[in-house]
């Protein structure tokens, strides 16, 4: 089986992606990217997570960037050591140097975004150096209607806009060498009102990549959703997840009776 369907077949599988959001050791989530709370040990959500059927999990730490430092390799190791299912890291990565001990330290892909938009050819260096399968990248933008498309891009852990339209970004994203789109709406961050699905589809319209929906996910028809009108072929969430609002198996469960494809 392809890991992923190409665009072509985009009611292929989807997959369900939990994401451990980390700072000082911890999994977090917040609204927004703030007011953050404790959601547990990493290494026991992920084994517990891939127990529950997880397909892909994400592991993000939200602070590398805004610290200027990073990501720390042992969250990876210790993680990457009770899973068998893909692990993408992000947060911090800023070079082929940083994705190539990430991915010796047991991740199989990387996210980047801040330091991409600073430098766009580490994309294409990236792609090259490691294959464009290893290569995701976060775009998480904000609703400004100044921009072409109404969203723009920012960085920074979402801290700061640089000017640029999030949907032209992820176009020139893709021509560089990109595997996969994961587009974050900071309106819709932690809230779990929805995935923000006008941004999920403005993306998914502009790529033939795999997009991960992410953002928002409170309830079982927002992951449904996220496929029919977001586009999306991959389904993160966070909250829901961490404090047993939803569990992946119940989501998988209703997806399959909606008529998608998943692995139950």
């Amino acid at each position: 089986m392809r890991l992923y369907e190409e665009k072509g077949d985009k009611m292929g599988i989807i997959k369900i992606m939990p994401c451990l959001d980390m700072k000082e050791g911890r999994v977090v989530k917040g609204i927004h990217f703030v007011d953050l709370k404790d959601a547990g040990d990493p290494v026991e959500n992920a084994a517990f997570y891939e127990k529950e059927g997880a397909d892909e999990l994400a592991m993000l730490d939200i602070a590398a960037t805004v610290e200027n430092r990073k990501t720390r390799l042992e969250w990876i190791k210790n993680v990457s050591s009770v899973i068998h299912i893909p692990l993408t890291v992000g947060g911090g990565i800023s070079s082929l140097e940083d994705i190539e001990l990430i991915l010796k330290a047991g991740a199989h892909k990387i996210s980047m975004n801040s330091a991409v938009v600073k430098n766009p050819d580490l994309v294409g260096q990236a792609a090259k150096t490691f294959g464009k399968e290893k290569l995701t990248i976060a775009i998480d933008a904000r609703r400004n209607k100044g921009m072409p498309s109404g969203f723009e891009l920012v960085v920074s852990g979402g801290t700061r806009p640089v000017g640029k339209d999030a949907v032209t970004w992820a176009k020139e994203c893709e021509d560089l060498g990109a595997g996969v789109i994961l587009p974050t709406s900071m309106d819709g961050d932690g809230t779990q009102a929805g995935y923000d699905l006008e941004f999920t589809k403005a993306i998914s319209d502009a790529v033939r990549l795999p997009v991960v929906a992410s953002g928002g996910a409170g309830k079982l028809e927002h992951f449904y959703e996220g496929v029919i009108q977001g586009g999306a072929q991959i389904l993160l969430a966070a909250s829901v997840f961490h404090f047993r609002i939803l569990r992946i198996r119940e989501v998988k469960a209703y997806l399959f009776k909606m008529g998608l494809q998943v692995i139950l």
